[in-house]
């Protein structure tokens, strides 16, 4: 069974980077330690104008897109 991490939307900094939406996994151990690293590493390398964090859906992980309390300038 795959276990998925998603990307909730793309915002500026992820389409100039060309990020990737989806990545699969075998197992959910593996999915929930890469969401994890892959948020921080998004709210590490871009702007700052947006903050990632993980949400669990079911045997998935959704990295959510949050504004507010950050600076107001990057576009989703």
């Amino acid at each position: 069974m795959n276990h998925h991490v998603v990307l909730e939307k793309l915002c500026a900094c992820a389409k100039k980077h060309e990020t990737q939406r989806i990545r699969s996994f075998d197992t959910k151990a593996e999915a929930e330690e890469y969401a994890y690293e892959w948020a921080e590493s998004l709210n590490t390398l871009f702007c700052g104008k947006h903050g990632f964090d993980v949400v669990a859906v079911d045997d998935n992980y959704v990295i959510s897109v949050e504004t507010g309390g950050f600076v107001e300038a990057c576009e989703i």
